[in-house]
C-alpha cells in the first residue's frame, strides 16, 4: 500500500507523514486490496475561516470504487483526525455492503426503493438563483463574479472524470462513498446524463436531462 502525502500552499513536514501513515493502517482492516492513499493538505488563506482554515483530502484508491473523506479544523492533526473518522466509517460501509451482497439475500434495491421520487424539482423563484442561472449558460457574464475573488460563487476547481455508464444504484453508492450530497452519472439504462442527490428525511431525488 502506498501512501502519497503532498501539500498546497503548505509544506509538508516528515514527521507529520509518519503520523498520517499510522493514521491510516488503522482503517486497512476493512479492505486489504487497497492500492494507495492520496493525502493532501490545504492552507485557506481566508482569515475569515481561521476556525477550519486547514483542510485535508484522503483519497483511497482501491481495486473498486474510489472512496474519499475531508476533514477541517483550526490545526491538520485536528482535519487529519476527522478525516480518518469519515473515512473509516465509509470504508467500513463498504465493506458491510460487500458482505451483504455476498450472501443469499440481496437487499432491495436503492433505484426501486426510489424510483417514486420526483424526476425533477424546478427551482424557486429568486433574483440570485435566475442570474446564476443566467451566468452559468452564458448570458449573464460569468467573469463579473470572478474579479472579487472574496466572493463565495466564484469557480475554484474544475474535474474531469470518466463517464462510465452505471445504474442509478450504483450512482448513490459511489455518492456515499466519496461523501458528496450530489454525484453526476452516466445512467445506464436511459443513456442520459443524470445527477442523484441526498434530500432532507434521508430520501434520494434524481434529474435528467431530456434531449
Amino acid at each position: 500500500m502506498d501512501i502519497e502525502v503532498k501539500g498546497r500552499n503548505v509544506e509538508v513536514p516528515d514527521h507529520f507523514r509518519v503520523h498520517v501513515a499510522d493514521k491510516l493502517q488503522k482503517v486497512e482492516r476493512y479492505d486489504q486490496k487497497i492500492i494507495e492513499f492520496d493525502v493532501e493538505l490545504i492552507h485557506e488563506r481566508n482569515p475569515r475561516q481561521a476556525d477550519s482554515c486547514q483542510h485535508i483530502e484522503i483519497t483511497c484508491v482501491t481495486r473498486g470504487p474510489v472512496i474519499r473523506a475531508t476533514g477541517a479544523a483550526s490545526d491538520f492533526y485536528s482535519a487529519l483526525d476527522e478525516a480518518v473518522e469519515r473515512l473509516d466509517r465509509r470504508l467500513r460501509k463498504a465493506a458491510d455492503r460487500r458482505r451483504v451482497h455476498r450472501g443469499r439475500r440481496a437487499p432491495v434495491s436503492v433505484a426501486e426503493a426510489t424510483a417514486n421520487l420526483a424526476m425533477f424539482e424546478p427551482p424557486m423563484g429568486g433574483t440570485a438563483t435566475a442570474t446564476l442561472a443566467r451566468s452559468a449558460n452564458g448570458a449573464g457574464g460569468p467573469m463579473d463574479a470572478l474579479e472579487d475573488q472574496d466572493q463565495p460563487w466564484h469557480i475554484v476547481r474544475e474535474k474531469e472524470f470518466s463517464g462510465e455508464p452505471m445504474t442509478v444504484d450504483d450512482a448513490l453508492y459511489q455518492m456515499e462513498l466519496v461523501g458528496h450530497d450530489f454525484y453526476l452519472f452516466h445512467d445506464k439504462d436511459s443513456g442520459r446524463p443524470c445527477v442523484v442527490y441526498r434530500r432532507k428525511a434521508y430520501d434520494y431525488g434524481l434529474l435528467t436531462l431530456a434531449w
